[in-house]
């Protein structure tokens, strides 16, 4: 079955840069869309950065425009996302997700339904 293991989290002040890891397994990665998705205390989880299956098409929401940058090793079967000038409203719970099918429509939040298991991303003023 399809797994996505996270990493890369942690505690970082305002202004820091942190680069989160997904490791895919379970299928062939590079026939899906891969997406980071993120959930503060409080709030719905929100969909932050998508990439196409062969890495040449991006979307950021627009909080983080600029400031993130997603990509993917289909090589190594992992995506990244690299969080640089960090703010405190980042501080979230980071999640990695794949579509349903490569035919799933990527830039759709609710293509996504298999999830990784978070990790948590602190960013302090």
């Amino acid at each position: 079955q399809v797994q996505l293991v996270e990493s890369g989290g942690g505690s970082v002040q305002a202004g820091g840069s942190l680069r989160l890891s997904c490791a895919a397994s379970g299928r062939t990665f590079s026939h899906y869309a891969m997406a980071w998705f993120r959930q503060a205390p409080g709030k719905e989880r929100e969909f932050v950065s998508v990439i196409s299956q062969g890495g040449g098409s991006t979307y950021y929401i627009d909080s983080v425009k600029g400031r993130f940058t997603i990509s993917r090793d289909n090589a190594k079967n992992t995506v990244y996302l690299q969080m640089n000038s960090l703010k405190p409203e980042d501080t979230a719970v980071y999640f990695c997700a794949t579509t349903t099918t490569p035919d799933s429509y990527w830039l759709a939040p609710r293509s996504y339904i298999y999830w990784g298991q978070g990790t948590q991303v602190t960013v302090s003023s």
